[in-house]
């Protein structure tokens, strides 16, 4: 890996060290998915199916799975998958439990009563990817807080022919129908509906960079549907000290490389031997990996960064903004009161990446691209909407009405102004 000493960096270089590698959904592939969404807008089903054969290579007959097919692939799991699955949907569920929305109700004056109370969103449709590996992990980190949230209706997608994993998922988390449909004809279907497929409200999961491109043109579209974020490459940055493991901190970094070809991993340390030894642990480790040519390709767009200090990671962190931040130092709770930009932080040595993507109970979920500077992980609230109550008593009324008249008349809107003048005369 690339190493770069930070004090000896002018400012450009900072800023070019902290680069990501640039992602554009160029005009082909946005011609390209315009042409999927229209396709599947008019031809629906027989689109889906022509796409399957297309792109998947799949041969399928129906969009929809049966609650048979759902049923028969759900017992094919490995049991110790199953019992694998169960203990992380357990911990996702009570952690997201934990986020259900208490309300807010309270007297800003005598007789003036304002309340927030949350709704959830009625139709959701959770994405899938299934390409270069079946991602369960995420439908369960979709699947449990849309339950949670009471979505009353949850849909989910995934390319065909859906892993037995997914469907084994669905049926446990209890979504209420399956489609065998992938790319951005499946963003295009849940957005618009089809003669099998729902039309939901909000479409919530990662995708390829035609996936991504359909949830920017659908959600630009009055008549589509809202997306949960626009996600780009995945990513982590590590904060390590001289105490840390370099093995460890390697197959951190490899957790995410091996992503894709466009993620990026990061190194902020205090200690240049530290950052060879990691050097040399990722490229013994890369060796091993099944993805070797895939991790290689995210390396080589990768860097370690030494610091003068811990301070100094710090700094470099939250300019850089990363999807997953990994503090692994000695007292690595004391610096996350600096830690303004991550999506998720993982604390200490034994609190791996692969803890929050799979089983502690977090979502894994995230923002990337620097998004952490503005956007929140995905949790409960993303599957609902908040509503504002107001009552007011005649005595309330009567004690805020006058500051409404003179705030109404300087704003020049009179009908406000009436519809409160108007009552004080009722009241008196």
């Amino acid at each position: 890996m690339q190493i770069l000493h930070y004090e000896k960096l002018n400012k450009a270089q900072k800023e070019q060290a902290l680069e990501r590698p640039a992602i554009n959904a160029g005009a082909q592939i946005q011609a390209i998915v315009a042409q999927i969404i229209s396709q599947v807008r008019e031809f629906g089903d027989k689109a889906l199916i022509e796409q399957a054969l297309k792109f998947d290579k799949a041969e399928i007959s129906s969009v929809k799975l049966g609650k048979d097919e759902i049923q028969k692939a759900s017992a094919r799991v490995d049991k110790n998958l199953q019992n694998a699955i169960k203990i992380a949907y357990a911990n996702i569920k009570k952690f997201h439990e934990a986020q259900i929305f208490k309300g807010v109700d309270i007297e800003t004056m005598d007789g003036v009563r304002c309340e927030l109370v949350s709704r959830p969103i009625e139709k959701v449709g959770l994405y899938i990817p299934g390409g270069l590996a079946p991602l369960f992990s995420t439908a369960l980190m979709l699947c449990i807080p849309a339950k949670i949230a009471g979505c009353k209706k949850i849909v989910l997608a995934s390319p065909a022919k859906i892993n037995d994993a997914i469907l084994f998922v669905a049926n446990l988390c209890g979504v209420d129908e399956v489609y065998q449909m992938g790319g951005a004809g499946a963003v295009a279907a849940l957005a618009y509906g089809t003669q099998s497929v729902c039309k939901v409200d909000k479409i919530f999961g990662p995708g390829n960079a035609f996936v991504t491109e359909a949830k920017r043109q659908v959600s630009a579209d009055i008549k589509g549907a809202a997306i949960d974020m626009q996600a780009g490459p995945s990513e982590v940055l590590v904060i390590a000290d001289k105490s840390a493991n370099a093995e460890f901190i390697a197959l951190d970094l490899l957790s995410q490389a091996e992503h894709g070809a466009d993620s990026q991993v990061i190194l902020a340390c205090t200690d240049e031997n530290l950052a060879l030894k990691v050097s040399k642990a990722v490229e013994k480790e890369l060796e091993n990996l099944p993805r070797k040519e895939i991790a290689a390709k995210a390396i080589a767009n990768s860097r370690i960064i030494i610091a003068r200090n811990l301070d100094e990671c710090v700094e470099i962190s939250n300019e850089y903004a990363p999807e997953h931040l990994i503090i692994q130092t000695q007292k690595p709770r004391e610096l996350l009161a600096r830690i303004n930009n991550a999506g998720s932080v993982f604390l200490g040595a034994y609190s791996p990446e692969s803890m929050g993507d799979y089983a502690s109970g977090t979502n894994h979920v995230l923002p990337t691209y620097g998004l952490t500077r503005t956007h929140s992980s995905l949790n409960l609230g993303d599957f609902s909407k908040k509503m504002t109550i107001q009552e007011l008593s005649a005595q309330g009324f009567k004690q805020l009405a006058p500051s409404v008249e003179i705030l109404a008349e300087n704003e020049k809107l009179h009908a406000h102004k009436r519809a409160a003048s108007v009552r004080l005369e009722a009241l008196s």
